[in-house]
């Protein structure tokens, strides 16, 4: 009899055993999410502005203080030009974190030069104001390559030989002196063709004249056609 039993036993502990649960199935249907999250448009300050430069860079402030370099950020330097005033400044940002590193204009005396000669990397002083408050900061960038240096320092001093005084009028001031030389020119060969007109009249009207006060025949009278 207990061997009989035992079988059943077997059996009712294998139905109280738990099933796994069955896997979530994709019914399709559009579930609405709980929080809904409103676009948010992101001023940067630099949208009336034209990007005339932009590289990657790594970024070091001298610290006074301690008398060391020390590291500022890695991120993408920039050349910004407004599009109505013309000023340029440099603005750097960090990576992910988009934090300013860097922020002031690029002014006439604005002087960049190669740091120790090392040609990835160069110096420059400026009066920045990236935390908030105008700082006369000491600052060196290290590019990856020498040609984004070189290209760095380039821009930089085309920029400043054209603030300087005479520097941006230049162009204009050759074209407007073309221009008024053209006029010139063009005014003499008018007053010179004009000229020649009016000695080209006197020419044929002087025989005309000349042949009207031409002296009387013998006789003292003129011939008459009467």
């Amino acid at each position: 009899m207990a061997n009989v039993a035992e079988p059943a036993v077997a059996n009712r502990e294998e139905e109280e055993e738990p099933r796994p649960a069955a896997e979530d199935e994709d019914t399709g249907a559009a579930v609405a999410p709980i929080v809904r999250l409103e676009e948010v448009s992101v001023v940067t300050g630099e949208e009336n502005e034209e990007v005339i430069l932009n590289l990657k860079a790594k970024l070091y402030r001298f610290d006074k203080e301690g008398n060391q370099w020390k590291e500022r950020g890695v991120g993408t330097v920039k050349l910004l030009k407004d599009k109505v005033t013309g000023k340029v400044r440099l603005v750097m940002r960090q990576n992910k974190t988009l934090k300013i590193c860097a922020n002031h204009l690029v002014l006439p005396s604005f002087s960049v030069q190669e740091h120790h000669g090392n040609d990835k990397s160069c110096v420059w002083h400026a009066a920045d104001f990236a935390d908030g408050e105008l700082k006369d900061e000491t600052f060196c960038i290290r590019f990856p390559s020498i040609a984004d240096c070189q290209a760095f320092k380039d821009k930089i001093e085309e920029i400043t030989e054209f603030l300087k005084p005479g520097g941006g009028e230049s162009e204009e001031a050759n074209a407007t002196a073309d221009l008024l030389e053209n006029l010139s020119v063009e005014g003499k060969d008018s007053e010179e063709k004009s000229k020649a007109k009016e000695e080209a009249k006197d020419g044929e009207e002087k025989p005309k004249k000349a042949k009207e006060e031409a002296p009387l025949p013998e006789g003292g009278k003129k011939d008459s056609d009467e």
